[in-house]
């Protein structure tokens, strides 16, 4: 490990692109499809060789001295998310051929993102080259997930700075151990921060992939064999299993999520949704720990009182039409039979979207149309997207605004409303409540201020192209929130002035637009992962300095 940790990030993650290509290569060899096998076998050899060579003409330059400021941390991550893509793309370029590298470019963009969004129709798609989409949407969650930790931590963005001391040294009083285990313990816990400056980040993440693989892919591997059991087919559960864990939405059909294995595979895939809720329920969570224990955190808390309020909202507007089924049977029983059966079903097609939506993967529940229908709720997109926009937890696969910042505002919001009522009234909570409600609901509403910036600014430059307005909000906001499933909630208006191939998709919204949108809202996707505040941190006169 401490031999790879000397390679520059961007390096090794080329390596591990290309021995990832290994995987589609060898599926494609097993389900007789020979060409695209031999692409994906060619890529992979390509991306490992220009490894080897990097690492030797790397291997002899001057290393920054430890205790630097990370920064260029930061824009090695933003070089993966741009750069990186186009080795991803490689062999995708190459089994669609008429598709072109910037197409393969933007599509590899979206999944390394998880953003989801693709240019493609998914029935004109080799299996293989579904199994490339997901699997990079899936690595892009574990990427994301090391980061956050390894990086974004040290930095005090990313979500981190809302929780950081406003004085620049831990408040937290750490007690003695009680055993040798418990020291061990500590020590892990705390070798994240205490001793990152004197590691290069390659090796911070490679330390703290090892934490977090194991847990990843067990879950991934978990969920995939619930589905099997539950019905899915075998190629259909290992992608939902990957696009749940990564919340990239990425899915090699179209429709929704329950229709081969029904309510019981919607019902696995809430379930492990709930992990994007909050980082505490990874590894490497001890910054961000808002409340000593799991049934006060905030981000759970605030997540599930959302995803609940949903559903009840639309029940109840489910239930007023109600009324009306029971006038129209035949008899009152049967009327009632019918409302019941309709509002179980309009309940849970609430509750799964808006868990699916709230953490940014984007899918669709079986029952969601039919609960769209009884209720004659026709376009749902105004409140998916706000779902959206909320976004789930702090350093986790999800994207958009983040729940811990909503639920910073929301405190400073209740205790100016405490004010008003007790001008002389002291605030109680604990150091993390008044935390949250000073410098953090102050940083949090000005990343909330830069985000509202950047859909405007996004939506501008879209509409460059004579876009109409409706389709170019969705569009904006599915990149900026990493949700590309969004962009289908509402019928958007379709744009022909560009496509990507034969097995394009212009009608949904993404494959149709010109080179100057599409480029945008890749922009718009890299600026939504890597957040605002991370992209300004490099703009600093520091960094230039260096």
């Amino acid at each position: 490990m401490q031999r790879l940790g000397r390679l520059p990030l961007l390096v090794l993650l080329i390596g591990i692109a290309g021995a990832a290509m290994l995987v589609p290569a060898g599926y494609a060899a097993a389900t007789g499809w020979k060409a695209i096998s031999g692409y994906f076998f060619f890529s992979a050899l390509l991306m490992l060789v220009l490894t080897l060579l990097l690492g030797i003409a790397t291997s002899g330059r001057v290393r920054p001295p430890p205790g630097g400021n990370g920064l260029p941390a930061l824009s090695t991550m933003l070089a993966v998310f741009g750069i990186l893509p186009m080795a991803l793309g490689v062999p995708l370029a190459m089994a669609l051929p008429d598709t072109g590298l910037f197409n393969a470019w933007w599509e590899m963009v979206s999944c390394l993102t998880t953003t989801g969004a693709t240019l493609y129709a998914a029935d004109m798609l080799a299996p293989p080259l579904h199994l490339w989409r997901s699997l990079v949407g899936w690595l892009g969650g574990l990427f994301i997930l090391v980061t956050a930790v390894a990086i974004l931590a040290p930095l005090k963005v990313g979500g981190f700075e809302i929780m950081s001391s406003p004085y620049g040294r831990n408040e937290r009083f750490q007690p003695l151990p009680d055993s040798a285990d418990g020291r061990a313990s500590q020590a892990r816990q705390l070798f994240y921060t205490s001793g990152s400056d004197r590691m290069t980040p390659s090796l911070r993440a490679l330390r703290v992939l090892r934490d977090i693989a194991p847990v990843y892919a067990g879950l991934t591997m978990t969920l995939w064999v619930a589905l099997l059991l539950a019905g899915d087919p075998g190629l259909i559960a290992l992608i939902r299993a990957m696009g749940t864990l990564s919340t990239s939405g990425i899915s090699p059909v179209t429709g929704a999520i329950g229709v081969h294995s029904g309510i019981l595979g919607e019902m696995l895939i809430f379930c492990f949704l709930i992990l994007a809720l909050s980082r505490r329920l990874w590894p490497g969570a001890g910054e961000l720990r808002a409340s000593e224990s799991l049934g006060h955190d905030p981000e759970l808390r605030i997540g599930l009182i959302v995803v609940t309020l949903v559903a009840l909202i639309l029940f109840a507007r489910h239930f007023v039409f109600s009324i009306e089924q029971v006038s129209k049977a035949g008899s009152v029983p049967e009327g009632l039979a019918i409302s019941a059966r309709n509002a179980a079903i309009a309940t849970w097609g609430g509750l799964f979207n808006a868990m699916s939506f709230l953490t940014t993967t984007g899918w669709n529940s079986v029952d969601w149309q039919g609960a769209r229908s009884w209720s004659g709720l026709q376009s749902p997109g105004l409140l998916l997207a706000g779902l959206a926009i909320m976004g789930g937890g702090i350093a986790t696969t999800a994207g958009g605004v983040k729940l811990l910042r909503v639920y910073a505002l929301a405190r400073q919001s209740q205790r100016e409303l405490e004010r008003i009522v007790h001008p002389a009234s002291v605030a109680g909570g604990g150091r993390m409540v008044r935390r949250l409600r000073g410098e953090g609901a102050y940083l949090a509403f000005i990343f909330f201020m830069l985000f509202a910036l950047s859909i405007a600014a996004t939506v501008i430059l879209v509409s460059i192209h004579q876009i109409e307005f409706e389709t170019a909000v969705m569009l904006s906001v599915s990149a900026l929130t990493n949700t590309g499933p969004l962009a289908g909630t509402i019928p958007l208006t379709p744009s022909f002035e560009s496509s990507a191939g034969f097995a394009s998709n212009p009608w949904e919204g993404w494959s149709g637009l010109a080179l100057l949108p599409k480029t945008v809202l890749a922009g718009a996707m890299i600026l939504g992962r890597l957040e605002t505040l991370a992209i300004l941190a490099l703009l600093t006169p520091d960094f230039w300095r260096r």
